[in-house]
C-alpha cells in the first residue's frame, strides 16, 4: 500500500471518528427535547442531563490532551467508540434516570474521546482546515438525515441515543486505519517535552470559544422547545427544520472551501460570528414557522463556517495537535454549560430575553476572537519556503487552490541559513585582483 493510500485511509478514519465524536452535540435539541415525555423529568432537568452528557465529553478531550501521546490514536479511539456503545446502548434499555444518566456519562466521555482522537489526528494533516471541513460536512449530513428520520420511529428518549450508539459501532471497523500505540509512543517523548507554543494566543482563543460554545448551545439545547412550545410547530415540522438547517451547514461548509484564504481567517470569525448573534436573536423571539426556520436555517449555515476556520486556526498553533484537543475540550465545556444556562436564563427572562442575553455575549467575544486570528496568520511566505518534513508541517490552507497564492503560517521558520566561517589571518584581495567579465576567447 503506498503512502497516499495509507494517508487517503487515515485521513478516513478520522473523518469518521469525528462524525461519530460530534454527533451528540448535534442531536442535543432532540435528546433534550425527549426526555421530559420519556423519562417525567423537568425541562431544566432535561437541560442538566444535556450539560452532564457534554460535561463528560469535554472531561475526557481534557484528560487526552496530556496522555493521548501515551495511548495511541487506534486504542484510544476504540476505547472511545465502545464507551459510547456501552453507554449510550444501556441508557436506551431503562426508564430509571439514574440509570440513563449514568450511560450518558459513560456515553459522554466515549464521545469526548472519539473527538479528541480526531481533532488531534486533523491537526497533523497537511490541510487542517480541509480536513475539519470534511468531518463537518460529515456530521451534518448524518444528523441532517437522522432528525427526518427519528420522529416516524417513535417518540422516548431512546431513539436519538441509540442512532449514537450505531454510529458508534458502524465507526469501529476503520479504526484499524489508524496508527497504532507503537508507532505513536516514539515519537511522543519528543512531542511531550517541548513545551506548548503561543500560550497567549492559544488562551485568549480558548476563552473565547468557550464563550462562542456556551452561547450558540444555550439556544440550540432549547431550540426544540422553542419550536415546540413558543413557534407551536409539531415534532415533525420542527425535526424538518433541523434538517433544513444542517443542510444549509453542508452548504455553508462547502462555500467556506471554495472561499479558502482569500479573506484570511479574521473575516469569517469575526463577521460570522455578528451574523450568529442576529440568528440567535431571531430565533429566541420566534413566533411562528417563518421567523423559527429563517433563524435556524441561516444560523446553521453559518456556525460550521466559523467552527471550521477556528478549529483550523487550533490546528496551526501547535503541529502536535496539543492546542487543537485543549481548545476542542474547552469548547466542548463551553457545549456542556450551553443547555442548562439556556434553560436556567430561559425560565428567568423566558424565551426572547434569553435570545438578547445570548446576542450580547456573541457580540462581545466576536472581536478578540478575530484579533487571535488576525495574529495567529503569520507573515506571508511563498510555498516553495515552507518546511515539507520535520518541525511544523506545510501551511494551514483554508480551503482548495491556494498553491500558487502566499500561504499564511503560524510561526513558520526560514530556510536555515548556513554561516560560512572566514579565516582571519589571509590576506585580503586587492581592488586589482578582479577584472570585468567577458566572453571567453576559447572555441
Amino acid at each position: 500500500m503506498s503512502a497516499r493510500t495509507r494517508g487517503a485511509g487515515a485521513l478516513v478514519a478520522l473523518v469518521a471518528l469525528f462524525t461519530a465524536g460530534y454527533l451528540a452535540p448535534y442531536l442535543l435539541p432532540t435528546v433534550v427535547g425527549r426526555l421530559p415525555a420519556g423519562l417525567g423529568v423537568t425541562p431544566a432537568q432535561a437541560g442538566l442531563v444535556g450539560s452532564v452528557l457534554l460535561l463528560g465529553s469535554s472531561t475526557a478531550g481534557f484528560a487526552l490532551a496530556a496522555r493521548g501521546d501515551r495511548i495511541g490514536p487506534r486504542p484510544a479511539a476504540r476505547a472511545g467508540l465502545l464507551a459510547m456503545a456501552v453507554g449510550y446502548g444501556a441508557a436506551t434499555t431503562t426508564d430509571s434516570v439514574p440509570l440513563v444518566v449514568a450511560g450518558v456519562v459513560l456515553g459522554g466521555l466515549g464521545s469526548g474521546t472519539a473527538t479528541a482522537v480526531a481533532v488531534a489526528g486533523i491537526a497533523g494533516e497537511h490541510d487542517p482546515h480541509r480536513a475539519s471541513t470534511l468531518g463537518l460536512l460529515s456530521v451534518s449530513a448524518t444528523a441532517g438525515a437522522l432528525y427526518l428520520t427519528l420522529p416516524h420511529l417513535g417518540g422516548g428518549h431512546a431513539g436519538p441515543l441509540l442512532a449514537i450508539a450505531g454510529a458508534a459501532a458502524l465507526v469501529w471497523p476503520v479504526t484499524h486505519r489508524l496508527p497504532g500505540a507503537a508507532r505513536t509512543v516514539r515519537g511522543a517523548a519528543a512531542t511531550s517535552r517541548g513545551p506548548l507554543p503561543y500560550r497567549r494566543t492559544g488562551a485568549v482563543l480558548a476563552g473565547s470559544i468557550l464563550c462562542w460554545s456556551l452561547a450558540q448551545n444555550a439556544l440550540w439545547g432549547v431550540s426544540g422547545r422553542i419550536g415546540l412550545t413558543q413557534a407551536g410547530l409539531s415534532e415533525v415540522t420542527v425535526g424538518a427544520v433541523f434538517a433544513t438547517a444542517l443542510g444549509a451547514g453542508l452548504l455553508g461548509v462547502t462555500a467556506a472551501g471554495a472561499l479558502g484564504s482569500r479573506l484570511g481567517r479574521a473575516v469569517p470569525i469575526g463577521v460570522g460570528t455578528v451574523v450568529i448573534a442576529g440568528c440567535v436573536l431571531l430565533s429566541s423571539a420566534a413566533g411562528g414557522l417563518a421567523a423559527f426556520a429563517t433563524g435556524e436555517v441561516l444560523w446553521n449555515a453559518v456556525y460550521p463556517v466559523v467552527l471550521s476556520y477556528l478549529l483550523g486556526m487550533a490546528a496551526s498553533l501547535d503541529p502536535h495537535g496539543r492546542w487543537a484537543v485543549t481548545v476542542g475540550s474547552v469548547s466542548s465545556l463551553g457545549t456542556a454549560c450551553g443547555p442548562v444556562a439556556g434553560s436556567l436564563l430561559s425560565a428567568r427572562f423566558g424565551y426572547p430575553g434569553m435570545g438578547l442575553v445570548l446576542c450580547s455575549l456573541l457580540l462581545l467575544v466576536a472581536a478578540p476572537m478575530a484579533a487571535v486570528a488576525r495574529r495567529a496568520a503569520g507573515r506571508p511566505l511563498v510555498p516553495g519556503s515552507i518546511r515539507r518534513r520535520g518541525g511544523a508541517p506545510a501551511a494551514v490552507l483554508a480551503g482548495k487552490g491556494a498553491a500558487a497564492s502566499l500561504v499564511p503560517q503560524v510561526g513558520a521558520p526560514e530556510q536555515p541559513v548556513a554561516a560560512i566561517p572566514v579565516g582571519a589571518g589571509r590576506r585580503r584581495a586587492s581592488r586589482s585582483t578582479f577584472g570585468l567579465a567577458r566572453p571567453s576567447d576559447r572555441g
